[in-house]
Protein backbone atom coordinates (compact mmCIF):
# COMPACT_ATOMS: atom_id res chain seq x y z
CA UNK A 1 0.00 0.00 0.00
CA UNK A 2 1.15 3.96 -0.93
CA UNK A 3 1.75 6.00 1.74
CA UNK A 4 -1.33 7.11 3.96
CA UNK A 5 -2.10 10.35 2.28
CA UNK A 6 -3.30 12.56 5.59
CA UNK A 7 -5.11 15.23 3.42
CA UNK A 8 -7.55 12.56 2.37
CA UNK A 9 -7.95 11.27 5.79
CA UNK A 10 -8.70 14.51 7.23
CA UNK A 11 -11.40 14.52 4.84
CA UNK A 12 -12.80 11.25 5.86
CA UNK A 13 -12.64 12.38 9.55
CA UNK A 14 -14.83 15.41 8.99
CA UNK A 15 -17.51 13.49 6.56
CA UNK A 16 -17.64 10.92 9.71
CA UNK A 17 -17.93 13.49 12.02
CA UNK A 18 -20.35 15.72 10.28
CA UNK A 19 -22.04 12.18 8.90
CA UNK A 20 -22.64 13.87 5.30
CA UNK A 21 -20.52 15.11 2.35
CA UNK A 22 -22.16 18.49 2.74
CA UNK A 23 -21.42 18.89 6.39
CA UNK A 24 -17.91 18.14 5.75
CA UNK A 25 -17.53 20.93 2.87
CA UNK A 26 -19.29 23.56 4.67
CA UNK A 27 -16.59 22.85 7.76
CA UNK A 28 -13.88 22.71 5.36
CA UNK A 29 -14.86 25.69 3.40
CA UNK A 30 -14.50 23.12 -0.11
CA UNK A 31 -16.93 21.76 -2.48
CA UNK A 32 -19.09 18.55 -2.05
CA UNK A 33 -16.94 17.07 -5.18
CA UNK A 34 -13.52 18.06 -3.80
CA UNK A 35 -14.80 15.96 -0.22
CA UNK A 36 -15.92 12.94 -2.56
CA UNK A 37 -13.33 12.44 -4.42
CA UNK A 38 -10.56 12.76 -1.56
CA UNK A 39 -12.59 10.19 0.51
CA UNK A 40 -12.74 7.54 -2.68
CA UNK A 41 -8.72 8.11 -2.76
CA UNK A 42 -8.56 6.93 0.79
CA UNK A 43 -11.02 4.18 0.26
CA UNK A 44 -8.91 2.83 -2.87
CA UNK A 45 -5.28 3.61 -0.84
CA UNK A 46 -7.33 1.57 2.15
CA UNK A 47 -9.06 -1.50 -0.07
CA UNK A 48 -12.18 -1.20 1.71
CA UNK A 49 -15.72 1.30 1.53
CA UNK A 50 -15.20 3.14 4.57
CA UNK A 51 -19.20 4.46 4.34
CA UNK A 52 -22.47 2.82 3.29
CA UNK A 53 -23.97 5.11 0.77
CA UNK A 54 -27.94 5.48 0.92
CA UNK A 55 -29.08 8.11 -1.33
CA UNK A 56 -27.82 11.43 0.89
CA UNK A 57 -27.68 9.11 4.02
CA UNK A 58 -23.79 7.80 5.04
CA UNK A 59 -23.21 5.38 7.22
CA UNK A 60 -19.38 3.95 8.57
CA UNK A 61 -18.75 0.28 7.50
CA UNK A 62 -16.80 -1.12 10.19
CA UNK A 63 -13.94 -0.59 8.13
CA UNK A 64 -14.63 3.11 8.58
CA UNK A 65 -15.38 2.79 12.52
CA UNK A 66 -11.63 1.40 12.51
CA UNK A 67 -10.28 4.15 10.74
CA UNK A 68 -12.03 6.49 12.45
CA UNK A 69 -10.59 5.58 15.75
CA UNK A 70 -7.44 5.66 14.41
CA UNK A 71 -8.00 8.90 13.27
CA UNK A 72 -9.09 10.70 16.42
CA UNK A 73 -6.06 9.57 17.83
CA UNK A 74 -3.16 10.41 14.41
CA UNK A 75 -5.66 14.44 14.65
CA UNK A 76 -5.51 14.34 18.41
CA UNK A 77 -1.34 13.59 18.51
CA UNK A 78 -1.31 16.31 15.78
CA UNK A 79 -2.65 18.86 18.31
CA UNK A 80 -0.88 17.17 20.94
CA UNK A 81 2.67 18.16 18.77
CA UNK A 82 1.63 21.37 17.97
CA UNK A 83 1.71 22.91 21.08
CA UNK A 84 4.67 21.28 22.10
CA UNK A 85 6.53 22.74 19.46
CA UNK A 86 4.85 26.18 20.01
CA UNK A 87 5.59 25.92 23.71
CA UNK A 88 9.07 24.92 23.06
CA UNK A 89 9.67 27.72 20.29
CA UNK A 90 8.57 30.30 21.97
CA UNK A 91 7.55 29.64 25.47
CA UNK A 92 4.19 29.88 25.76
CA UNK A 93 2.60 27.73 28.54
CA UNK A 94 1.46 24.17 27.04
CA UNK A 95 -2.72 24.32 26.78
CA UNK A 96 -5.22 21.86 28.77
CA UNK A 97 -9.01 22.05 27.27
CA UNK A 98 -11.00 20.28 30.66
CA UNK A 99 -14.95 19.34 29.86
CA UNK A 100 -16.39 19.17 33.48
CA UNK A 101 -19.29 17.73 34.23
CA UNK A 102 -22.24 19.81 35.61
CA UNK A 103 -22.77 16.93 38.61
CA UNK A 104 -19.19 17.22 40.23
CA UNK A 105 -18.64 20.13 42.87
CA UNK A 106 -16.71 23.46 41.91
CA UNK A 107 -14.87 22.23 45.00
CA UNK A 108 -14.29 19.15 43.60
CA UNK A 109 -12.94 20.63 40.37
CA UNK A 110 -10.61 22.40 41.60
CA UNK A 111 -9.30 19.51 43.96
CA UNK A 112 -8.73 17.23 41.02
CA UNK A 113 -6.84 20.32 39.16
CA UNK A 114 -5.07 21.53 41.62
CA UNK A 115 -2.20 19.32 40.60
CA UNK A 116 -2.17 20.80 37.24
CA UNK A 117 -1.62 24.77 38.47
CA UNK A 118 1.15 23.62 40.74
CA UNK A 119 3.52 22.21 38.03
CA UNK A 120 6.58 23.92 37.65
CA UNK A 121 5.95 24.18 33.79
CA UNK A 122 2.86 26.37 33.34
CA UNK A 123 -0.06 25.32 31.85
CA UNK A 124 -3.00 26.99 30.24
CA UNK A 125 -5.88 25.31 31.55
CA UNK A 126 -9.50 26.47 29.75
CA UNK A 127 -12.38 24.75 31.08
CA UNK A 128 -16.09 24.06 29.70
CA UNK A 129 -18.84 22.85 31.95
CA UNK A 130 -21.98 20.74 30.30
CA UNK A 131 -23.21 17.45 30.35
CA UNK A 132 -21.18 14.68 29.97
CA UNK A 133 -22.78 13.95 27.04
CA UNK A 134 -22.28 17.21 25.61
CA UNK A 135 -18.94 17.27 26.94
CA UNK A 136 -17.71 13.67 25.33
CA UNK A 137 -19.17 14.76 22.00
CA UNK A 138 -16.40 17.73 22.36
CA UNK A 139 -13.80 15.55 23.38
CA UNK A 140 -14.18 13.08 19.91
CA UNK A 141 -13.73 16.50 17.81
CA UNK A 142 -10.63 17.41 19.71
CA UNK A 143 -11.84 20.96 21.20
CA UNK A 144 -10.74 18.96 24.87
CA UNK A 145 -7.85 17.16 26.35
CA UNK A 146 -10.09 15.35 28.80
CA UNK A 147 -13.44 15.14 30.90
CA UNK A 148 -13.60 15.10 34.56
CA UNK A 149 -16.76 13.28 35.04
CA UNK A 150 -18.51 11.31 38.29
CA UNK A 151 -19.53 8.46 35.50
CA UNK A 152 -18.24 6.73 33.07
CA UNK A 153 -18.70 7.01 29.56
CA UNK A 154 -23.16 6.60 29.31
CA UNK A 155 -23.92 3.46 27.35
CA UNK A 156 -25.83 5.62 24.57
CA UNK A 157 -23.35 8.03 23.77
CA UNK A 158 -21.30 6.99 20.60
CA UNK A 159 -17.70 8.44 21.17
CA UNK A 160 -14.39 6.56 20.97
CA UNK A 161 -13.03 7.34 24.23
CA UNK A 162 -11.84 5.97 27.17
CA UNK A 163 -12.51 5.84 30.84
CA UNK A 164 -9.73 5.84 33.37
CA UNK A 165 -11.17 5.79 36.85
CA UNK A 166 -9.94 7.81 39.56
CA UNK A 167 -11.19 6.48 42.59
CA UNK A 168 -14.06 6.95 45.01
CA UNK A 169 -14.61 9.66 47.80
CA UNK A 170 -16.69 8.85 50.52
CA UNK A 171 -20.14 10.63 51.36
CA UNK A 172 -20.75 13.03 54.27
CA UNK A 173 -24.15 15.28 55.40
CA UNK A 174 -23.84 18.41 56.60
CA UNK A 175 -26.19 21.11 57.72
CA UNK A 176 -26.49 24.25 59.75
CA UNK A 177 -24.87 23.63 63.06
CA UNK A 178 -27.57 23.80 65.41
CA UNK A 179 -29.19 21.42 63.49
CA UNK A 180 -26.35 19.39 62.85
CA UNK A 181 -25.20 18.59 66.59
CA UNK A 182 -28.81 18.14 67.39
CA UNK A 183 -29.10 15.41 64.84
CA UNK A 184 -25.69 13.42 65.34
CA UNK A 185 -27.63 11.46 68.02
CA UNK A 186 -29.19 8.72 66.47
CA UNK A 187 -27.74 9.39 63.38
CA UNK A 188 -28.73 8.49 60.50
CA UNK A 189 -31.84 7.71 62.01
CA UNK A 190 -32.51 11.10 63.52
CA UNK A 191 -32.71 12.19 59.88
CA UNK A 192 -36.58 10.91 59.91
CA UNK A 193 -38.70 14.09 58.56
CA UNK A 194 -35.49 16.46 58.60
CA UNK A 195 -35.12 18.97 55.60
CA UNK A 196 -32.64 17.88 53.12
CA UNK A 197 -32.08 19.48 50.05
CA UNK A 198 -31.28 17.08 46.76
CA UNK A 199 -29.44 17.36 43.43
CA UNK A 200 -32.59 17.13 40.87
CA UNK A 201 -32.87 13.60 38.94
CA UNK A 202 -30.61 12.32 36.67
CA UNK A 203 -27.52 12.83 39.12
CA UNK A 204 -25.42 9.85 40.44
CA UNK A 205 -25.41 11.06 43.90
CA UNK A 206 -29.11 11.26 44.16
CA UNK A 207 -29.38 7.92 42.94
CA UNK A 208 -27.10 6.74 45.45
CA UNK A 209 -28.50 9.11 48.44
CA UNK A 210 -32.64 7.77 47.90
CA UNK A 211 -30.68 3.95 47.67
CA UNK A 212 -29.34 5.01 50.95
CA UNK A 213 -32.20 6.47 52.86
CA UNK A 214 -33.95 2.88 51.94
CA UNK A 215 -31.48 1.05 53.26
CA UNK A 216 -31.32 2.88 56.72
CA UNK A 217 -35.19 3.00 56.72
CA UNK A 218 -35.68 6.78 56.69
CA UNK A 219 -37.27 9.49 54.61
CA UNK A 220 -36.38 12.83 54.57
CA UNK A 221 -38.18 15.73 53.86
CA UNK A 222 -36.90 16.88 50.53
CA UNK A 223 -36.99 21.07 51.00
CA UNK A 224 -35.25 21.21 47.18
CA UNK A 225 -34.26 19.58 44.16
CA UNK A 226 -31.49 21.59 42.87
CA UNK A 227 -29.07 21.33 39.88
CA UNK A 228 -26.44 24.03 40.99
CA UNK A 229 -24.24 22.24 43.80
CA UNK A 230 -22.81 25.51 45.48
CA UNK A 231 -26.13 26.74 45.42
CA UNK A 232 -27.13 23.14 47.31
CA UNK A 233 -24.42 24.55 50.17
CA UNK A 234 -25.60 28.58 50.34
CA UNK A 235 -29.21 27.22 50.53
CA UNK A 236 -28.02 24.70 53.38
CA UNK A 237 -25.90 27.59 54.83
CA UNK A 238 -29.31 29.65 55.49
CA UNK A 239 -30.91 27.53 57.23
CA UNK A 240 -32.42 25.40 54.44
CA UNK A 241 -31.93 22.03 55.99
CA UNK A 242 -28.91 18.92 55.34
CA UNK A 243 -27.54 17.92 52.01
CA UNK A 244 -24.38 15.29 51.15
CA UNK A 245 -21.14 16.19 49.54
CA UNK A 246 -17.98 14.20 49.00
CA UNK A 247 -15.81 13.83 52.08
CA UNK A 248 -12.41 15.00 49.95
CA UNK A 249 -14.13 18.71 49.86
CA UNK A 250 -16.10 18.46 53.57
CA UNK A 251 -13.00 20.74 55.40
CA UNK A 252 -13.54 23.10 52.34
CA UNK A 253 -17.18 23.55 52.88
CA UNK A 254 -17.26 23.73 56.76
CA UNK A 255 -15.38 27.16 56.59
CA UNK A 256 -16.81 28.27 53.68
CA UNK A 257 -20.16 27.41 54.15
CA UNK A 258 -20.19 27.66 58.22
CA UNK A 259 -21.76 24.34 58.09
CA UNK A 260 -21.11 20.84 60.17
CA UNK A 261 -21.48 17.14 60.03
CA UNK A 262 -24.08 15.35 60.53
CA UNK A 263 -22.71 12.22 60.13
CA UNK A 264 -21.35 9.70 57.29
CA UNK A 265 -23.37 8.01 54.56
CA UNK A 266 -22.26 4.50 54.90
CA UNK A 267 -21.83 2.41 52.17
CA UNK A 268 -22.53 6.28 49.66
CA UNK A 269 -19.57 6.82 47.16
CA UNK A 270 -18.57 9.50 44.69
CA UNK A 271 -17.23 8.12 42.11
CA UNK A 272 -14.91 10.45 39.83
CA UNK A 273 -13.56 9.58 36.26
CA UNK A 274 -10.74 11.26 33.40
CA UNK A 275 -12.05 10.39 29.86
CA UNK A 276 -9.65 10.98 27.16
CA UNK A 277 -9.72 10.65 23.21
CA UNK A 278 -6.27 7.77 23.75
CA UNK A 279 -6.22 4.67 25.56
CA UNK A 280 -3.27 6.77 27.11
CA UNK A 281 -2.09 9.55 29.64
CA UNK A 282 0.21 11.51 27.09
CA UNK A 283 -0.89 15.23 28.09
CA UNK A 284 1.30 15.50 31.12
CA UNK A 285 -0.70 17.72 33.18
CA UNK A 286 -3.75 14.73 32.92
CA UNK A 287 -1.00 12.38 34.33
CA UNK A 288 -0.48 14.68 37.22
CA UNK A 289 -3.86 14.67 37.86
CA UNK A 290 -4.74 11.35 37.86
CA UNK A 291 -1.70 10.46 39.91
CA UNK A 292 -3.00 13.08 42.59
CA UNK A 293 -6.51 12.01 42.36
CA UNK A 294 -5.99 8.62 42.77
CA UNK A 295 -3.72 8.69 45.59
CA UNK A 296 -5.88 11.04 47.71
CA UNK A 297 -9.22 9.00 46.91
CA UNK A 298 -7.16 5.92 48.01
CA UNK A 299 -6.49 7.53 51.22
CA UNK A 300 -9.84 8.46 51.84
CA UNK A 301 -11.20 5.43 51.08
CA UNK A 302 -8.76 3.99 53.65
CA UNK A 303 -9.63 6.30 56.63
CA UNK A 304 -13.20 5.85 56.28
CA UNK A 305 -12.66 1.37 56.56
CA UNK A 306 -10.15 2.30 59.36
CA UNK A 307 -11.93 4.49 61.64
Amino acid sequence: MEALNYHHLRYFWHAAKEGSVTGAAEALHVSQPAVSTQIRKLEEALGHELFDRKGRSMELTPEGRMVLGYADEIFQLGRELEETARRGLDGRPMRLGVGLSASIPNLVAFHLLEPVFQQDDPTRVVVREKSTDLLLGDLSTGSLDVVLADMPIPPHVNVRAFNHPLGSSPVDILGPPLLAHRLREGFPGSLEGVPFVLPTEGYTLRRSLEDWFHREGVQPSIFAEIEDNDLINVLAEAGGGLFAAPSIITPDIRVRYAVEVVGRARGVREDFFVITAGRRLRHPAVAALTRAARSELSEALSAEVSS
